[in-house]
This record gives C-alpha cells, sequence and structure tokens, in this order.
C-alpha cells in the first residue's frame, strides 16, 4: 500500500531551522573494519547538508550543566511527542504531528494490530490463518496497551507476552558470508526457531514455558540491601519429542512499542559513529553494531530492532513477528504453516489461510503496511518533572556514573520524503542501537547474527517511568527478572560493570534521585 502524501509544513525545532543550502554529497555510509556499512534503503532520505550538521553536532552534544532542563527536553520524541498521560493509553497515541488524513491509516493499523486471528479453515477468510503453532492470537496480546510484557508470575500464568527463542549449532548450511563476523546457527530440527506454547485443536503445543527463581542479596553503600531474582528457564513437557543436549533458548518478554519510527529513522552513520568494538578510546565500552540480512532488500543492513538488533527495520520486524508469533504468513514469511518444521507432519499440512487473491498469503501487502505504519507513528510521551531539584541531580548522577556511554542521550533523525512524523526531529531516546557485552549474569548464550551470546542492544529508556501505569508491572529487562528500576541497574555486568559500582557506591539520596531522573523518562 501506498500511503496517501499530504504536504505539510514540518514542525521542525528552532534549534534546526536555519534555512537550508543545496544538499551536500556527504556520504550515507561509513565502512566498519572490511565491512560496508549498510545504507538507509527502506526509507527515501534527503541529505544532510554541512551546515545542517554543524547545527546537529552542536545540538546533540551531551550536557555539562545540570542546574537547569536543556532546551527541548520536553519533546523526547520532538515534535511527534505526545502530552504525558495518566492512564494505560499513555503509550498508544498517534505521533502529534500526523494529519488527520494519516491518522485514519494510523487507526486502521491499529485494529489489524489487536485483530484476533482464527484457524483455518473458517468463514471470516480475512482472520483466517493462526497456527497452527502459536505464542499469541494477535500483536497487542503480547504488547498489551504497546506496552512492556511480563514473565508468567506463577505456574498458572500465561506466558502470552513472553516469548523463547531456539536455535543449535550450525551444520554448515547457515553461514553468511556476505556479513562480517556472522555467528551462524540454525533453527532447532524440530521445534524451529521459536518455542510455540500454544496451538489450533488437533495439535500439540511445542511445550511450556516454566520460569524459577532463585534470590541473591546485594549489599548498597549506606546498609541498603536489594533482592535479585536469578532465572531458571525450563521448557517442559515437550510437544514433538526430546529436546536436543545443545538446545540454545533465550526468553524475551516483548518490549514497549513507542518511538519506533523515530529509531528507524536515526541515520546508520550517526549510530556508526558511536561504535567502537576495539576499545580505542579505553573507556571499557565497545559498542557494537549488529549487521544483518534484510529480506527486503536482500543484502545486509544495519539491525536495529529485536533484543539483540536481529531486524533492520519495523517493516521486517513486524513480518517476523506475524510468522514466528502468530503463524501469519506474509510476503517475507510466506509459509502458511508459520514456525512448523517438516518434523512436525501434521502441522505442515494443516489448512492454512494463504489465499491467491491477497498475494498467496494471509496478510497482504496493504495489511502489513497499516501494521508498520502503526508501529512507526505510536508516539512516545514528554518528559514529565524534568525542573525538579531531586531529577536534575539525578540526570547529573546517570551522566556522571557513565551510563551515556551506552544509553546516548541524542539524535536527530533523517529529513525524510513521505514520513513527516519522523524527520529532522531531535530526539531523546537514550539508546546507542549497538550491541554490548553485559556479562555472563545476563547472557543467554545463543548468538543472533553478529551478536554475541552475551551481547544486548542497549534499550532506549524514553518512557521508562510510565511502565507501572500502562503495563501494571515494573518488570524490566530483556526476560524481565528485575522487579524495579534499581534491580535493573545491579543486574548490569560485563562493559556496565564500573557504571555499576560507581552506582552501588553511591550515596542513598544520589540513587533515589537517579530513579526519579530515570521515572521521568
Amino acid at each position: 500500500m501506498t500511503h496517501r502524501t499530504l504536504t505539510v509544513s514540518l514542525i521542525a525545532l528552532a534549534a534546526l531551522a536555519a534555512p537550508l543550502a543545496a544538499p551536500s554529497a556527504r556520504a550515507d555510509t561509513v565502512t566498519l573494519g572490511a565491512l560496508p556499512a549498510p545504507e538507509d534503503l527502506h526509507m527515501t532520505v534527503v541529505p544532510r547538508t554541512k551546515a545542517e550538521q554543524a547545527r546537529i553536532d552542536k545540538v546533540t552534544r551531551p550536557t555539562t550543566d545540570f542546574t537547569a532542563p536543556e532546551t527541548y527536553e520536553t519533546k523526547q520524541g520532538g515534535a511527534a511527542s505526545v502530552r504525558r498521560g495518566d492512564t494505560a493509553d499513555a503509550f498508544s497515541q498517534p505521533s502529534a504531528n500526523m494529519s488527520f488524513e494519516r491518522e485514519l491509516d494510523f487507526r486502521v493499523g491499529n485494529g489489524l494490530f489487536k485483530k484476533l486471528w482464527v484457524s483455518s479453515p473458517s468463514s471470516t477468510l480475512a482472520s483466517d490463518g493462526l497456527g497452527p503453532l502459536y505464542n499469541a492470537r494477535s500483536c497487542q496480546r503480547c504488547h498489551l496497551k504497546d506496552g512492556r510484557g511480563h514473565p508468567p508470575e506463577s505456574p498458572e500464568d500465561s506466558a502470552v507476552s513472553m516469548l523463547v527463542r531456539l536455535s543449535v549449532p550450525d551444520d554448515g548450511t547457515a553461514a553468511v558470508p556476505d556479513i562480517e563476523g556472522y555467528l551462524a546457527d540454525r533453527p532447532d530440527p524440530v521445534y524451529g526457531g521459536q518455542l510455540q506454547d500454544f496451538s489450533i485443536a488437533g495439535h500439540a503445543a511445542e511445550a511450556r514455558i516454566r520460569i524459577t527463581y532463585t534470590e541473591e542479596e546485594i549489599v548498597l553503600a549506606g546498609g541498603e540491601t536489594v533482592s535479585l531474582r536469578r532465572p531458571d528457564l525450563q521448557l517442559v513437557d515437550p510437544g514433538y519429542g526430546p529436546l536436543r543436549d545443545d538446545l540454545m533458548v533465550s526468553a524475551r518478554v516483548a518490549p514497549q512499542m513507542i518511538g519506533l519510527g523515530l529509531l528507524d529513522a536515526v541515520p546508520a552513520a550517526d549510530i556508526l559513529a558511536l561504535a567502537d568494538p576495539d576499545d580505542a578510546d579505553g573507556d571499557g565500552i565497545s559498542g557494537r553494531p549488529n549487521v544483518v540480512w534484510s529480506l527486503d532488500h536482500d543484502r545486509p543492513m544495519l539491525g536495529r530492532f529485536g533484543l539483540k538488533a536481529g531486524q533492520p527495520s519495523i517493516r521486517e520486524q513486524s513480518a517476523a513477528a506475524f510468522s514466528g508469533d502468530i503463524g501469519i504468513s506474509t510476503a517475507l514469511h510466506p509459509a502458511g504453516s508459520g514456525d512448523c518444521t517438516a518434523a512436525q507432519a501434521d502441522c505442515m499440512a494443516a489448512p492454512n489461510g494463504n489465499d491467491p487473491e491477497n498475494g498467496d498469503v494471509e496478510i497482504g501487502e496493504d495489511g502489513l503496511d497499516l501494521v508498520t505504519f502503526y508501529s512507526n507513528n505510536l508516539a512516545v510521551p514528554e518528559r514529565g518533572d524534568l525542573d525538579d531539584p531531586q531529577v536534575l541531580r539525578g540526570k547529573q548522577v546517570f551522566y556522571e556514573s557513565g551510563c551515556t556511554a551506552c544509553h546516548n542521550p541524542k539524535f536527530v533523525t533523517h529529513r525524510l520524503e513521505n514520513q513527516p512524523e519522523q524527520s529532522f526531529q531531535l530526539i531523546w531516546p537514550y539508546t546507542d542501537m549497538l550491541l554490548h557485552d553485559m556479562g555472563p549474569d545476563l547472557a543467554d548464550n545463543r548468538p543472533e547474527a553478529r551478536a554475541t551470546g552475551s551481547e544486548w542492544r542497549t534499550p532506549p529508556l524514553w518512557g521508562i517511568g510510565l511502565t507501572e501505569q500502562v503495563s501494571g508491572h515494573t518488570y524490566f529487562l530483556h526476560d524481565g527478572r528485575a522487579r524495579s528500576l534499581m534491580e535493573a541497574i545491579l543486574w548490569h555486568g560485563g562493559e556496565a560493570a564500573a557504571a555499576r559500582d560507581r552506582i552501588i557506591a553511591t550515596p542513598k539520596p544520589d540513587r533515589d534521585a537517579l530513579i526519579r531522573f530515570l521515572e521521568s523518562l
């Protein structure tokens, strides 16, 4: 589907609004070692001028003044930011700078995001194709209120907003020679690339997810103690034979959905400029880009989305989720049987909803584009209490502890054609979108493209203070093990260990201020 284009006067921040010169020949790619960094092929980009780049460099420079908020800091998502609401719908608003005409597409995309799929054959041809094996019946079931998922809280609790990725060592068939440093693994020959713990009638689910915890106590400066819970993941009652001894598993809760289109619009060159894979500056931080194979463009691209940056765009992330989570086929993943394998013969042979009149898939290009548009435009709420003295002190603690080495505060997005909501915005996501080694305690020991078993993409922090309001809990990190922001900080290891240790040694009033700062985001 081609979205209708409305000519609008873009809302630009005053810091960036100087008159424009003719576009320069500034390259949109850089070289990282022997690997050519991928261009932003999935967007129509207007190149920056040298004058623009100079202004951008100035406005994105980290602050050293913590006596007052920075200019425009309230609007974390630039002109697309929405007012900070006090309901559970705070993450479900469209970009504030969206035209009425485009908002109609946003609402239709929201309907498809919430749509409950049913099994085939069905009289509701536009809604059939579920499974046969699946994790949820709709996108919204995992991303409830477009917020953060949670691990099962008891043996009886559903794991619907958590999934488990699966893989086994490469047998020589999974290498991607066009990507330097690619760590080849492959889907399990029986259970596929993801565990599906639900199934349609007449089929066995692949297994049940069970998580138990052991508690570990950490003592902070001043004598305060915090208990951390260490998870033990088990897959019980396998439905298709015993699990392999060399099976690699990775439990992951659904991340929040806000600001994805703005992150997608950050220039790849700006992300790569933050990379320091060999720690050349000696600060102990070695951010690396993940580089993945794009199905849309049939070439390597920068990984941006997913907990290990395993997808290059929102469209490809959405298509992968339709296939793996719900069993719904798209042009990028056309198998009507979803993640079923050849070893699951009944699953492969089951009726599906692939429709020759719909491109021989279960959700066609129009539907996938609408869901992508919706996901692109879930707005970031404005900051709260950012001029409170305690919040300002917490911001200073965040910076001086070294957290910004990974949680990079600011970017300016590409100037884009046909995407006015994301075009040329100063944003404050607090992420570098790079991979960082977080140490053995957070390792899942499962590679993903160039990401090792102990590397994770730095998650954006915007909206993190609204987690309980939107999602009804305060579970953080990739598997939801942390029950508070302080627990999440204390789990940081590897490259983040030095920053964590500084916070452990920080006096309690400053630790409290740090949490207040994070809650203001």
